[in-house]
């Protein structure tokens, strides 16, 4: 795949982390009725935004660490009943997809894969 599919896969994919990361906790399963704290889970991700859409790779090799975490909590909420379980389980694809992204786009622009001339 080229640099450019890999910027885009990853743009989408963590854009769909953030979305999932608001309206989970803000409105579909909040841990609390009427919302949580745990909405601000999606703030780690947002200084994140610039650099993916202007394809940097700084930023997608420190966001390629710092999803883990997303499916770390994806994993331990995974076997809760109902709505929420099937968020879990969303959150493991998006992160899974947002992490094989940055790190495809931190490989795909490394300076040792440019091509010469």
């Amino acid at each position: 795949m080229t640099p450019r599919t890999w910027a885009r896969l990853e743009c989408v994919a963590l854009l769909s982390l953030i979305t999932l990361c608001l309206i989970w906790e803000g409105w579909l399963a909040p841990l609390r009725p009427g919302g949580s704290w745990l909405i601000l889970k999606c703030l780690p991700l947002l200084p994140a935004v610039p650099g993916v859409l202007r394809g940097r790779r700084y930023t997608s090799q420190w966001l390629s660490m710092v999803v883990l975490l997303y499916f770390l909590e994806g994993s331990w909420r995974f076997s809760d009943s109902g709505l929420m379980g099937i968020l879990a389980r969303t959150e493991i694809v998006i992160s899974l997809v947002l992490y094989v992204a940055a790190v495809g786009h931190a490989r795909a622009t490394a300076p040792s894969r440019q091509k010469r001339e």
